[in-house]
C-alpha cells in the first residue's frame, strides 16, 4: 500500500485525501493550524460563530459529484437551503437591488431597471448555460497538462469568447451601471478585473442566477466538516497544529518524506495543498520549479480585510449577503490591480448568516462578516485596519438607516499579515492566481513538479482555480495524475 503525505488540509487536500484513500492509499495530511479546513476555519467567541474564509455556496452540482463519487450525498452531512433572496446589491444613488432566487423574477427586476435589459438578461444567461455546460463537462475537470484539453468541438465554437472580455461584451448590451456592476460581479469570486477576465467565464452568471446560491447550517464550515468526516470513514489519518519544516528529497530527485516540527517521516509520495509558492520554498532551491520572478509577474487574486464582529441586536434593512457597490467599482479595481494600494473608498461585502441561520449567534443577537477586497502586499497596520472599520460601519448605518455602533459587542479584523502568518499565502493573497488569459488551464502552475518525482501540488494557485468547488476539483484531479502514474509503474514491473 502506498503512503501519501499531504502538507495542509483546505478543501483541495481533504478532497484528494478522500479520493486516494478510496483507491486504497494511504494518506496523512498534516495542518499547521490548530482546525481542519485551511482558509475555511472556524472563529467562535462569545457564542457567535464566523466562518473565517468563504461565505457562499455556489454551483452545488459539484458538491454533489464530489460525493456522490462516495457513495454520498451533501444531505448525508449537512442541510442545505436555497437562500431567498440571493443577496442585495447597495448602491450610492440610495437605490437598491434584489437578486431573488428564481431566474424569471431576476429578469423581471432587470427590465424594470432599463428596457430591453430582460431580454438580453436572457440571451446572456442562454450564454452562459453553454459555457458552464463545456467548463463542467470539458475543462475544468481536466489536469492543465496539455493545451489539447482545451480543444474540442464545443470549445473551438466558443473560442472568440476567450478573446472578448466579460465587460466587453456586458457593456454593449446593457447600459444602466448598476446591471452592469451585477453581472460583472461574479467573477470577482475569479480574482481578476471584469476587463481582463474572458467572456467565457460568464459561466459565473449562469451558477449566480439560475443554480443559486445557497446556505449550508452551520456555515461553510459544516462542509469541512462533513468532508473530514468522510475522509476519516476512508481511512485518513490528519494531524493538526503540525508545521511542514521541508520535503525531504534524494539524490535522484525523489520525493520520499516530510519534517513535521522536526520529525521526519517517510511516504512515497508528497502533495502540497498549502500555498504553492511556500510549498516550493520547502525544497532546496534546484528542485523548485517556479522562480521568485515568475511569482512576480503572475497577477495575484487580491487580498482582503475581513472584519468578524458580534451585535447585541438584529439588524434591519439587510439581507444575508449584502453587496455594498455604493462608491466607484473602477477606481476601486484601479486601487487593486493597476496601482496597488489602500482603497480611497473600497466596495464591500457583507454576510449576515444568523439572518438565516440562528445557530451562528445567541438569540436576538447578529453576527456579521465584513470584507473589503485590496492588493496583495500592502503595508497592513492595526491603525488602517481600523480607519477602514470605521468607514465601512458609517456606510452602513447610512445605507441601512439604522444605528449600528452602539450595538457592537465585539470584532475581530484579518488582514495581509494574517494571511501570511497563519497560510504561507504569497503576498497575503486570500484567493490564490486570478484567472486571466493567460493564467488558464495549461498556463497555471502545474500538478506535478517537473523536478522532483512523486511531489504534487493542488489548490487555487493551480489548476481549475480559485473557489471552494474548483478546489474540491482540484484535489479530485491531483488524485488521478497519482492513480494513473501508480498504474503505469506497476504496468512496467509487469
Amino acid at each position: 500500500m502506498k503512503n501519501i503525505g499531504i502538507i495542509g488540509s483546505g478543501f483541495s487536500s481533504i478532497s484528494a485525501a478522500c479520493y486516494l484513500a478510496k483507491a486504497g492509499y494511504r494518506v496523512a495530511v498534516f495542518e499547521q493550524q490548530s482546525q481542519l479546513g485551511g482558509r475555511a476555519r472556524q472563529f467562535v467567541h462569545e457564542g457567535f460563530k464566523f466562518d473565517m474564509g468563504p461565505t457562499w455556496y455556489w454551483m452545488p452540482d459539484v458538491f454533489e459529484r464530489f460525493f456522490a463519487d462516495f457513495g454520498k450525498k451533501p444531505s448525508d452531512y449537512y442541510e442545505l437551503q436555497r437562500l431567498s433572496p440571493a443577496y442585495k446589491v447597495v448602491f450610492d444613488t440610495n437605490s437598491e437591488v434584489t437578486i431573488g432566487n428564481k431566474f424569471s423574477d431576476i429578469v423581471h427586476v432587470f427590465e424594470s431597471i432599463e428596457t430591453g435589459a430582460g431580454s438580453a438578461l436572457k440571451d446572456f444567461i442562454d450564454k452562459s448555460k453553454r459555457n458552464y455546460s463545456i467548463a463542467i463537462e470539458e475543462l475544468v475537470y481536466r489536469p492543465g497538462i496539455s493545451p489539447l484539453e482545451l480543444v474540442s468541438k464545443e470549445t473551438l465554437m466558443e473560442f472568440k469568447q476567450f478573446f472578448t472580455s466579460i465587460r466587453a461584451y456586458i457593456s454593449k448590451r446593457f447600459s444602466d451601471p448598476r446591471l452592469r456592476q451585477i453581472l460583472e460581479f461574479p467573477v470577482l469570486f475569479l480574482g481578476a478585473k471584469p476587463s481582463e477576465t474572458p467572456l467565457f467565464y460568464s459561466f459565473m452568471n449562469y451558477a449566480d442566477f439560475v443554480l443559486g446560491t445557497w446556505h449550508p447550517t452551520g456555515g461553510i464550515r459544516s462542509v469541512v466538516v462533513a468532508m473530514v468526516e468522510l475522509a476519516k470513514e476512508l481511512g485518513v489519518e490528519f494531524y493538526t497544529d503540525s508545521t511542514v519544516d521541508e520535503i525531504l528529497v534524494n539524490a535522484n530527485s525523489e520525493a520520499y518524506g516530510l519534517k513535521v516540527n522536526g520529525s521526519v517521516y517517510s511516504f512515497d509520495t508528497i502533495i502540497s495543498g498549502a500555498d504553492y509558492k511556500h510549498s516550493e520554498d520547502l525544497l532546496p532551491e534546484p528542485h523548485r520549479r517556479y522562480s521568485r520572478k515568475y511569482w512576480n509577474s503572475r497577477v495575484m487574486a487580491p487580498s482582503a480585510l475581513l472584519f468578524y464582529v458580534g451585535f447585541d441586536k438584529k439588524l434591519v434593512n439587510l439581507e444575508h449577503h449584502t453587496l455594498f457597490f455604493d462608491a466607484s467599482f473602477d477606481l476601486h479595481a484601479e486601487e487593486i490591480y493597476d496601482r496597488p494600494q489602500w482603497p480611497n473608498s473600497p466596495l464591500f461585502y457583507a454576510s449576515f448568516p444568523s439572518l438565516t441561520d440562528a445557530t451562528l449567534a445567541p438569540k436576538g443577537k447578529e453576527s456579521g462578516i465584513f470584507l473589503i477586497p485590496l492588493a496583495p502586499d500592502l503595508d497592513d497596520t492595526e491603525e488602517m485596519r481600523e480607519a477602514y472599520f470605521q468607514q465601512i460601519i458609517h456606510r452602513l448605518e447610512t445605507r441601512t438607516n439604522q444605528k449600528i455602533k452602539e450595538s457592537i459587542l465585539f470584532k475581530r479584523s484579518y488582514c495581509v499579515n494574517d494571511f501570511k502568518a497563519d497560510y504561507n499565502s504569497f503576498k497575503g493573497n486570500a484567493y490564490g492566481m486570478a484567472n486571466t488569459l493567460f493564467q488558464t488551464a495549461f498556463m497555471r502552475p502545474k500538478l506535478r513538479s517537473s523536478k522532483v518525482k512523486d511531489l504534487f501540488f493542488t489548490g487555487q494557485l493551480t489548476v481549475p482555480g480559485p473557489g471552494v468547488p474548483p478546489s474540491i476539483i482540484s484535489g479530485k484531479l491531483v488524485s488521478e495524475l497519482i492513480m494513473k502514474q501508480t498504474k503505469k509503474r506497476h504496468e512496467s514491473v509487469i
